[in-house]
Formats: structure tokens, C-alpha cells, sequence
């Protein structure tokens, strides 16, 4: 497929998703919670002002983290129009949520001191047009915190990529391929981005921290 066909896959997708996500129903999407206190948890490490959420959904995190720091602002941004219309349906304070392509960020350079990142990146099908763009919009010293499935598994990551994945896709997912250490190391080192760390945690989660140097 190409990029544009992966986009609109997962265009598709999450807008069937978006009035389920956060329910009882989420299904697959239950999983993404998961990922949530690892996330609070790394924040916690250094104060921030600014933050955009990368990929936000129906933005539950930006929703979290404006409970527990009311004074930041926070942007939400997703490709997916139906998605930014339940965020905005929140009324969450000191937040602000945009339509466009995490491929792209419609922001001026320099524009936050943390960019999150959870369950989105193996939806990009151009991984070095994403990092590029948080090399452009973090602040120095920002920091990029990304979550997303991986393994440490060759075998595993070559069955997901090459059954789990199409098989998704055939279903109607937007799937591109599985986070890799080895891709966003090279993405970044041409980015102009320092990987401080890289690990697979429990149940199948990859933790990096990326820093704008």
C-alpha cells in the first residue's frame, strides 16, 4: 500500500473506534491504558510547560495529565477528525486539539517542552518524517517519550509484521509495521536526536525517551 492508503486505513479505523475507545467496549484498544502510568511516570521526572500529544485519540491522557498539572497547556493532534471531536467534547482546560498528519505537525518550530507519543507511531508509514518533526517543534532540552508494541524477539517481530499486521489490515486496521529500536535509533541520529533510552518493558511495551539536544 502506499502511504496515503495506509492513512486512510487508519482514518477509517479510528473513526469507527472513536465513540468506543474510552468505553466499556474497547476491545483492542483496552490495551493503550496500559501504557498511561509509564508515561505519567517519565513526565514526573522534569517540569514542562508546553506538551503536544502525538496521535491523541479521544485525548486520555491529555485529560490525566491536565488533573494533575491544571497550570501547563497541552495540544492534541490526530489525523483522525472524529477522534479530535470527542477530545474537544471534554472541555479540558488549557487544551487545544488539531487535526493533521503526525508525519507533519502544523506547528511553529520550538513550540513544546515534551511531545508524547502512545500507540500511534505504528501507524506512520514514514517513521523519519515523524522524528523530523518533533526534532523541529521540541524545544532544546525537550523531550519525546514514545510507547508502542515491540519485542525484542526477531521471530515474533517477523510474524507480526508479515501475518499479524496484513491480517489487521484486511480487517479494516491502518497498521504499518512494529516499532523497532534499531529504525528509531537511525531515524533519530538523522534527525539530529538523542535516544537516551530504549526498552522493552513488560508485556510487549517499548519505553523511549528522546531528547532534543
Amino acid at each position: 500500500m502506499t502511504n496515503e492508503e495506509y492513512k486512510k486505513l487508519s482514518i477509517k479505523e479510528f473513526t469507527k473506534a472513536a465513540g468506543i475507545y474510552e468505553g466499556d467496549k474497547a476491545g483492542i484498544y483496552e490495551m493503550c491504558k496500559k501504557d498511561y502510568p509509564d508515561i505519567m511516570a517519565e513526565l514526573e521526572r522534569e517540569p514542562f510547560v508546553d506538551l503536544l500529544d502525538a496521535g491523541c485519540g479521544p485525548a486520555p491522557m491529555i485529560s490525566l495529565l491536565s488533573e494533575k498539572y491544571p497550570e501547563q497547556h497541552y495540544t492534541g493532534l490526530d489525523l483522525t477528525p472524529a477522534m479530535i471531536e470527542q477530545a474537544q467534547k471534554k472541555n479540558i482546560p488549557n487544551a487545544t486539539f488539531v487535526v493533521g498528519d503526525c508525519e507533519n505537525f502544523p506547528f511553529e518550530d520550538n513550540s513544546f517542552d515534551s511531545i508524547i507519543c502512545s500507540n500511534s507511531f505504528h501507524h506512520y508509514p514514514n517513521p523519519q518524517a515523524f522524528f523530523d518533526s518533533v526534532q523541529r517543534c521540541l524545544r532544546p532540552g525537550g523531550r519525546l517519550i514514545l510507547r508502542d508494541a515491540s519485542s525484542n524477539n526477531r521471530l515474533l517481530l517477523w510474524f507480526m509484521d508479515n501475518i499479524e499486521v496484513p491480517l489487521a489490515n484486511l480487517c479494516g486496521h491502518g497498521d504499518v509495521k512494529i516499532a523497532r529500536r534499531s529504525v528509531i535509533e537511525e531515524c533519530c541520529q538523522k534527525a539530529g536526536l538523542k535516544v537516551e533510552s530504549c526498552e522493552i518493558r513488560k508485556g510487549m511495551r517499548m519505553h523511549c525517551v528522546v531528547r532534543k539536544v
